[in-house]
């Protein structure tokens, strides 16, 4: 039961009466005993809460950033009309941030007896992951507004927001150097592991190991191959979901620059005829994506991505070695998708690396935060010094950990979140255009 602010109002005025006219006993009895009987006669009146059917629809899903609409139905089958508040309560990540749940989530509805009404809600959610709905509170009044009945009811539904897949932007440009690379420019020299296209005639400046003695025996000028790059190859994105992942740098953390950087290479490889899996590992495996077709590849990708979040744990590179080699028994490429501090490079990935390297090429993405470049910059007052010397000895360690990653043969991708995913799919065709894939 609720008590309106129309009925305090009236008591209110009633007090005021009775302090001026009758200020006695008989006057309070005078002035709420008929309120307490309106009051009564009000909830008698109200339609009841618990005989309301619920039923959800709408979105099962939305990109971060973009609206998703859940519609809940209401039915009433009781004889009495239905006037009341409905609150459909969600997570308060499900709003922008800035906005009220309460005024998103408050819905007045008034129903005539057997009949049903269909509610919006509209989400817009500040995190990625699953946001699931919380209780439908009722309140409904009588016919005179003084005070109504409250209850609540379970209806469960879940919205996934997905990554939102900002690099995607990204992705005609490199299509674009990936045709270059497919075939449609020729590559005039030949590099390991890459598969014959066609025949030309021979230029100066072409690599005389590249000449087809034979064909040029059947023809008066001289013949060489054309090479393009391998189809069919194999690749592992290993996402370390571990304590690292979780620092910040801007307005999310560094597994969601992952993420996108993982995507557009997907998408990327996809298109290039290659196999792409994915394993998100920290201690366990948090997720994975195995055998998928090119069409149906990313959706589960974005699908798998979307309620991961970091692990406040040390990372164990070990396991997430074996791991990785069970995944991809063949030689592969291996994207790890990690930090560059020093102290989980030194102590977890570089004494499992050989194991990694042995078989399969290893490139490393790490998300590099650009603060640093700002306080490398600062001068001109003791704090702006001492900032300097922080952001300098920071970057020189991230330098010292790339090379020394680089001499184990890994190739280093380190950038900050806006420019990791081009230069991560720039360091792929790399790759596929020297022929190491």
């Amino acid at each position: 039961m609720a008590i309106t602010g129309r009925a305090a109002l009236i008591a209110a005025l009633g007090a005021l009466l009775t302090g001026l006219l009758l200020p006695d006993w008989a006057g309070i009895v005078a002035v709420n005993a008929p309120l307490a009987l309106a009051i009564l006669f009000d909830l008698m009146l109200a339609a009841p809460v618990s005989k309301l059917h619920f039923t959800r629809s709408g979105d099962t899903s939305v990109r971060l950033g973009e609206q998703a609409h859940v519609y809940l139905t209401i039915a009433n089958p009781a004889r009495r009309p239905l006037r009341a508040q409905i609150r459909d309560a969600w997570p308060p990540s499900s709003w922008p941030s800035g906005t009220s749940s309460e005024t998103s989530s408050r819905h007045r509805v008034d129903i005539p007896p057997g009949e049903r009404r269909r509610l919006t809600t509209t989400l817009q959610p500040s995190r990625r992951g699953d946001r699931r709905s919380d209780r439908v509170t009722v309140r409904s009044h009588g016919p005179l507004g003084l005070a109504a009945r409250q209850g609540h009811h379970e209806v469960p539904w879940t919205v996934r927001v997905l990554p939102p897949f900002k690099s995607r932007k990204h992705l005609p440009a490199k299509l674009a150097r990936l045709r270059e690379l497919d075939g449609r420019t020729s590559i005039l020299t030949r590099g390991e592991g890459t598969e014959f296209d066609s025949l030309r005639d021979y230029v100066p400046g072409d690599d005389t190991r590249s000449i087809d003695w034979r064909a040029t025996a059947r023809q008066s000028t001289v013949a060489v191959r054309t090479w393009r790059p391998e189809r069919d190859r194999h690749i592992l994105l290993v996402v370390d979901t571990g304590r690292t992942s979780a620092g910040r740098v801007g307005d999310a953390p560094r597994l969601d620059a992952a993420m996108d950087a993982a995507l557009l290479l997907a998408a990327l490889a996809t298109r290039a005829g290659d196999r792409v899996d994915l394993l998100a590992y920290d201690r366990r495996p948090r997720a994975s994506v195995q055998g998928r077709t090119a069409g149906d590849l990313l959706p589960a990708l974005v699908n798998a991505l979307a309620p991961l979040e970091p692990e406040l744990v040390e990372t164990d590179a070990r396991g997430l070695a074996a791991t990785a080699l069970r995944t991809a028994p063949r030689r592969s490429l291996i994207v790890l998708l990690t930090t560059l501090d020093a102290a989980p490079v030194e102590e977890g990935l570089l004494p499992v690396l050989p194991q990694l390297t042995h078989r399969h090429t290893v490139l490393l993405a790490s998300v590099a935060d650009p603060r640093i470049e700002e306080m490398v910059s600062h001068r001109g007052s003791v704090e702006g010094v001492y900032e300097a010397a922080a952001g300098a000895r920071t970057k020189s360690e991230r330098l010292r950990i790339g090379d020394r990653l680089r001499r184990h043969g890994v190739t280093v991708v380190d950038a900050t979140p806006d420019a990791l995913a081009p230069a991560l799919a720039d360091a792929y065709l790399a790759l596929k255009a020297a022929g190491r894939l």
